[in-house]
């Protein structure tokens, strides 16, 4: 019978992961309570399992060490809803990771070598040099979204051939996947969106099976085949890549197979994609519930009606209610490009008005400039932020923001299923707004609440801008980071992540001052590194 071992503040339990480790016996289970555990560990010859208690958030931080906040060699770790910043890496090590987060810096997020088996399934991967590194290793990817890489997103090389299914890549600087020394994977489902080169490259004596994949908006080709590789392509879908879509260089054996992706077809890989963004962002949990729940409505309208079966009635209009900074433009857009892949737009562009936008100077401009601009956004999305300006109450200089709100209801109706409208605001105000017009309410399908983040989100948003921008944050910040994002949040004009842009500005200002001051020309490390000190100099009332 195992052991399990506790980790937490209580008396009695270990203080640290480090210490429960240095007890436990083979195969132990080390329960872990809600916290943050600055430390990293190095595992040799160990079979054990960590596990987040139940509905506790337990982060394994070793970032500004000079390995991997998680190494083990030639045994075996399981790890069950833990975050892990700095990177895990294992060799010839069995590694099991189940809804965790996890994130490198400037190394790889998961880097996995040697015979051992893997299983990651479930998990996001992000902020990292490269997101999913496998060497030789048989084992299973799925149902994980990597994302925010500045290299490549999944790297599969030295013969490995693990089962790649139903994950999502999105945002890497390099190529989305990169198959190399003849890697034998099987991808199946994947879907890979936004990368600085080649959605998916075939390299080097490399036999891949790659199955109802998608590759979108990628800079490079999006799929690239070497001339001594082969395997199969087969109901794969590229759209809006470099040319070609598919390359196959002279040599390559490649079997390519066409025809319509399986369980859903093209559309659903895109949906992937999509909802792999949409769970990238910081946070916002039930606006991605909300929103992934329009997206099922919608697929299963289609199918019925693909069946002959009846379709009731649905509206395409949101109302994004919240304060500023909490992520409702950028929402918006990933739901337009949710429609489009739906088949339920034609396209996904997106139109951003304001006030200034609709409102003219005379009686009967405003109903011009406002079909005008509708009429632009028809087969995409019209977001309109803060719309309750437009509302009586709201309005400066005469009545012409009602002549807009009555112009929308009119159009809205007449479009509905040509347009999706997201109007956005504070939470109160648009109850005004709403009540401008009888018929307004009424075009509107659902009201997604967007919460102000908290100060630990704040942070993630920091970090994110830290790691994009090629900086390092003294781990020692952290907590002035805590207790400035808890000071400013409960005031009249807080911004959320508006705020966050500016302290990291700000931040970056304190920096710039700091090395002015320094008598010679400042290191690369100097240059990266932001100190507690510019936090401070930030953060100063």
């Amino acid at each position: 019978m195992s052991r399990t071992l506790l980790v937490s503040g209580q008396p009695g339990a270990y203080p640290t992961i480090g210490h429960a480790l240095a007890d436990a016996p083979p195969d132990a289970l080390i329960s872990i309570a809600a916290g943050t555990y600055l430390e990293t560990l190095e595992l040799v010859d160990v079979t054990v399992t960590l596990a987040a208690l139940a509905g506790a958030k337990v982060v394994i931080d070793g970032t500004g060490a000079d390995r991997p906040a998680l190494r083990a060699k030639n045994g075996a770790v399981s790890l069950h809803g833990i975050e892990v910043r700095a990177g895990i890496s294992v060799e010839d090590s069995a590694l099991t990771l189940r809804h965790c987060t996890v994130t490198g810096g400037r190394r790889p997020a998961i880097s996995i070598r040697g015979s051992a088996g893997f299983a990651v399934t479930e998990c996001t991967v992000s902020q990292a040099e490269q997101g999913i590194v496998v060497d030789g290793a048989s084992g299973r990817l799925e149902g994980t979204t990597i994302s925010d890489v500045t290299g490549d997103g999944i790297i599969i090389g030295m013969g490995a051939d693990p089962a790649i299914r139903n994950c999502a890549v999105t945002g890497a600087g390099l190529r989305g996947i990169y198959i190399y020394q003849y890697g034998r994977p099987v991808i199946e489902g994947c879907a890979v969106s936004r990368t600085g080169a080649e959605g998916i490259s075939v390299a080097q004596h490399s036999t891949p099976v790659i199955r109802n994949c998608s590759v979108t908006d990628a800079r490079g080709v999006g799929i690239a085949v070497a001339a001594d590789c082969a395997g199969t392509l087969e109901a794969c879908r590229v759209e809006n890549t470099a040319q070609p879509g598919v390359a196959l260089a002279d040599g390559a054996t490649t079997t390519v197979i066409a025809g319509a992706a399986a369980g859903g077809g093209p559309a659903s890989q895109g949906l992937e994609a999509l909802l792999g963004e949409l769970d990238a962002m910081t946070g916002l949990a039930e606006v991605k519930a909300e929103v992934r729940a329009l997206v099922d409505e919608l697929q299963v309208n289609e199918w019925r009606r693909r069946a002959g079966l009846p379709v009731g009635a649905a509206s395409h209009h949101l109302i994004f209610a919240g304060a500023p900074g909490t992520g409702k433009t950028t929402v918006a857009r990933i739901y337009g490009r949710l429609l489009k892949a739906l088949g339920v737009l034609p396209h996904g562009k997106f139109r951003e008005v304001t006030r200034r936008d609709l409102v003219g100077q005379y009686i009967g401009h405003t109903a011009e400039k406002t079909s005008l601009v509708f009429e632009e956004a028809v087969g995409g999305v019209l977001f309109i932020d803060e719309a309750y300006t437009l509302s009586r109450a709201g309005a400066s200089g005469g009545d012409f923001g009602q002549e807009a709100i009555d112009t929308l209801v009119k159009l809205m109706e007449d479009h509905r299923d040509e347009v999706a409208v997201i109007v956005a605001g504070y939470t109160g105000e648009m109850a005004d707004f709403l009540s401008a017009n009888p018929g307004l309410a009424s075009r509107f399908g659902k009201t997604v609440e967007f919460g102000d983040y908290t100060p630990d989100e704040l942070l993630d948003i920091i970090g994110r801008m830290v790691s994009a921008g090629e900086y390092e944050l003294d781990p020692a910040a952290a907590p002035v980071l805590i207790r400035y994002f808890a000071r400013i949040s409960g005031g009249p004009n807080f911004g959320n992540a508006r705020d966050a842009r500016r302290l990291f500005e700000g931040v970056r200002k304190a920096q710039s001052q700091r090395l002015r001051q320094i008598d010679r020309l400042p290191t690369v490390d100097q240059l990266r590194a932001m100190l507690v000190d510019d936090v401070l100099v930030a953060t100063a009332d």
